[in-house]
């Protein structure tokens, strides 16, 4: 319970904001300064019994010569009895006694030198001395120091007794001051709703978060040590409430000799300063050592905890924040080896990547988790994450976001998702859904996933806080949870098999039909075939047959040509030239490049040579016309590379749908026809070696402009080829399927299977309606007319 104390503490410390920053500092900026000078005046208040013995330890550790803070550190922890300490000569009380500002200035900074290196780690997330000079020229410091030690409150864990020994200010215990430090926090964030929603989940979706991972176990759990871990833990205040929820349950099951590691990390500077800083008013020294943050240490691209496995996970994730950076410091999308990011599917030998966009990084928080689930311990591990709506579906097969929801759900891990109400958080009112994450399930729920719909449980705010309109009350919470641990059909819970969520993607293919000719204008347009042709024919007109026979002599005007185009087309000038070739750098490279032009002109003098050899004839056939062609270059003796011959003959050739297909590959006599995977028994014989004639079977060369793309579902009734069979090969009879790009997926669509079609009225209230605006209108028309007739 929140203690009368403890609200009375917090509305003075609230206050103190107020009366002494409002001139100087804008409201919103109120907390870099009360937060970091409440943690030290309580870790002031703590370290007062032990002030002395720490001072004569640190001046003994030093005539030893021992100086490295890593040294000194463990011994002095153990003098104070806590897990910080101060080694400068200063306390608050006597810092209150300064006369001037400028030497209060002088001795706190001398003060705040002389705490451990947590404290300093602290203090300098919290970036507090850039505060320092602004408290001190506008005179302020020296007075926020004696509000906090107002007689008025206690923040010390001993009591203020009266001038009778009678306890007039009880203490204030660590549990007692976390809690405060937390509400405040809360109250900060709440003032700041642009920014609560970054660091800051309600508290009403974490209590169901922790009971959605908890209960389902919760009469499994036994005495021993539980890890918990966040992997974006904003202020811990997830950490907190998964502690607090793990301990009520020990204790109303009876379990004995429950024990808590927290561990978290998190990369912005504030927020990790307060997760830690609540973990040492809280006194657990070794958690706040657990927690690791700032902005070198990023969840995704530098691990705090590679060696770790963790009983119960849960994290509230950025969502839609592009993690380009961390993707470049682990090498760039197509080279990240992270184990955590790379998997093998079952039946397959290859890894693949859950490296998702770098547009949104959210999904790779889970990935992360997963990777850290206990494999070998009773319970395994839990997890309890929260995404918004493109989580579900974001990605098509074979990407990385994909490939992590498939990597979930064919390990049979996923075990619920459940669909928050709208508008839950403070700076979005976007549907966000909570993943409950296991690898042991129960044997009800094995192969099966379970779809919550709970966005019409909630309870109205009386006063909004930002876009949060509305929280999960308990009875909120605890129907949301009785429909997950009841694990049945209703109308808010659905019950699926795991390959309801998947699907192949199939690539549909068709066959590439050329029609062919040589012709003079064909042939003249090989001259600009490398690319570029408005540029290309430019510089034709300009400079003529020397740039493809002597490129040397002219290479100098041909670049001044090309700069006096960029200077053009990067004129602001209206006067600009519109009909200048506007070119990327690639492409004046590419221009200036000998061999281009080499090869066009090549290209040309071989195609004037086909012409007068095969004149114009049409061809339907390209195979036969390649042939033709080849036999022809073989009478002449030119010869062209194989990419260079299919230019040519494709630059002479265009699309036609009533025209024969282009063969990509002949196989041999015995292979086997199956034109559902593209393997054509073709019409032209072949000579065999027994002199018989056999049909040959043919791939056909695709059409990249024809091709497309099928889902076909994991329970598809007789799979990809009844599918196919049903779906495309009656629209499209010369189509097959590319068997080595089909890839497997999975999504979830909310949407599909909660949809409530809106009820329509019947037809007598819509003739009703229509009658009643007849009567409404009557005779307006005529008036309208007589009124034009005037």
């Amino acid at each position: 319970m929140y203690s009368s104390q403890q609200s009375r503490i917090e509305s003075f410390i609230w206050g103190i904001a107020d009366d002494v920053l409002r001139d100087v500092y804008v409201r919103g900026k109120y907390r870099d300064v009360i937060l970091p000078m409440l943690v030290l005046r309580r870790f002031d208040a703590v370290l007062e019994k032990t002030k002395e013995d720490v001072l004569r330890t640190y001046e003994d550790l030093k005539s030893l010569g021992l100086i490295d803070p890593a040294e000194l550190d463990p011994p002095l922890r153990e003098v104070a009895k806590e897990a910080f300490y101060n080694t400068s000569p200063f306390t608050l009380q006597k810092l209150a006694k300064r006369t001037t500002a400028q030497q209060l200035r002088i001795d706190f900074e001398a003060y705040l030198d002389g705490f451990s290196p947590n404290v300093k780690e602290i203090l300098e997330n919290f970036e507090f001395r850039n505060q320092i000079p602004k408290l001190s020229r506008n005179d302020t410091l020296g007075m926020l120091i004696n509000k906090l030690l107002s007689s008025e409150i206690n923040l010390s864990p001993e009591p203020v007794l009266d001038a009778y020994g009678r306890v007039r200010l009880p203490g204030l215990d660590n549990h007692a001051m976390g809690t405060i430090f937390e509400n405040l926090v809360r109250r900060f964030n709440e003032e700041n709703n642009e920014e609560a929603g970054e660091h800051w989940t309600p508290r009403d979706v974490v209590k169901l978060m922790t009971r959605l991972m908890f209960l389902p176990v919760a009469g499994q759990i036994k005495g021993g040590t539980y890890l918990l871990y966040d992997g974006a833990c904003g202020t811990g205040g997830m950490l907190t409430v998964a502690e607090e929820t793990l301990r009520k349950l020990s204790a109303e099951h009876g379990w004995e000799d429950v024990v808590t590691r927290l561990y978290g990390q998190e990369i912005n500077s504030e927020t990790y300063a307060i997760c830690k800083a609540d973990m040492l008013l809280k006194g657990d020294g070794e958690a706040a050592d657990n927690i690791k943050g700032g902005p070198e240490w990023s969840t995704l691209s530098n691990d705090a905890f590679p060696d770790k496995r963790f009983d119960f996970m849960l994290a509230n994730p950025p969502y839609g924040k592009s993690w380009k950076s961390d993707q470049d410091r682990l090498g760039g999308k197509a080279n990240i080896s992270d184990p955590r990011f790379n998997v093998t599917f079952k039946g397959e030998t290859a890894p693949s990547s859950l490296v998702t966009s770098s547009s949104d990084g959210q999904m790779m928080f889970l990935a992360n988790m997963v990777s850290k689930m206990k494999t070998d311990s009773r319970l395994g591990s839990r997890i309890a994450e929260i995404h918004n709506g493109s989580s579900l579906f974001t990605g098509e097969a074979g990407s990385g976001e994909s490939n992590i929801r498939r990597w979930i759900i064919e390990n049979d891990w996923l075990e619920a998702i459940v669909a928050l109400p709208l508008n839950m958080f403070y700076n979005t009112g976007i549907a966000t859904y909570i993943w409950v994450i296991t690898n042991r399930k129960s044997e009800a729920r094995q192969g099966k996933v379970q779809l919550i719909d709970a966005t019409g449980w909630s309870t109205p705010l009386r006063k909004n806080l930002g876009s949060k309109n509305c929280e999960l009350s308990p009875a909120d919470a605890e129907y949301v949870t009785q429909q997950f641990r009841d694990f049945t059909q209703t109308e808010h819970s659905k019950i699926f098999p795991n390959e309801e969520f998947g699907y192949w993607k199939i690539t549909v293919e068709r066959p590439l039909r050329l029609r062919s000719q040589f012709t003079k204008e064909r042939v003249e347009a090989l001259r600009f075939a490398s690319g570029d042709a408005e540029a290309r024919e430019l510089l034709y007109e300009k400079f003529g047959d020397d740039l493809h026979t002597n490129f040397v002599t002219v290479a100098k005007q041909v670049r001044e040509q090309l700069e006096q185009w960029a200077r053009a087309t990067g004129s602001d000038d209206d006067e600009a030239d519109a009909d200048v070739p506007v070119l990327k750098e690639a492409a004046r490279k590419k221009l200036l490049n000998p061999v281009t032009w080499e090869r066009d002109g090549q290209l040309v003098t071989v195609g004037i040579a086909l012409l007068s050899e095969l004149g114009e004839q049409i061809f339907d056939n390209y195979n036969e016309f390649d042939r033709q062609a080849g036999a022809a270059m073989g009478r002449l003796g030119l010869k062209l590379s194989a990419a260079n011959r299919k230019a040519l003959l494709r630059g002479v050739s265009w699309r036609d749908e009533t025209a024969k297909p282009v063969i990509l590959k002949r196989h041999k006599a015995d292979a086997d026809a199956c034109p559902l995977y593209g393997l054509y028994e073709t019409d032209e014989p072949m000579p065999a070696k027994s002199g018989k004639l056999q049909p040959l079977v043919v791939e056909y060369e695709s059409d990249s402009e024809l091709r497309d793309t099928e889902q076909v579902p994991l329970l598809e009734p007789g799979g990809i080829e009844e599918f196919f069979r049903r779906e495309v090969l009656p629209y499209a009879e010369d189509a097959w399927i590319n068997e080595s790009a089909t890839k497997k997926g999975y999504e979830i669509s909310f949407s599909r299977y909660f949809y409530k079609p809106p009820k329509l009225r019947s037809l007598e209230k819509i003739q009703a309606d229509i009658v009643k605006l007849e009567k409404e209108t009557e005779g307006l028309l005529g008036d309208l007319f007589d009124e034009g007739s005037e």
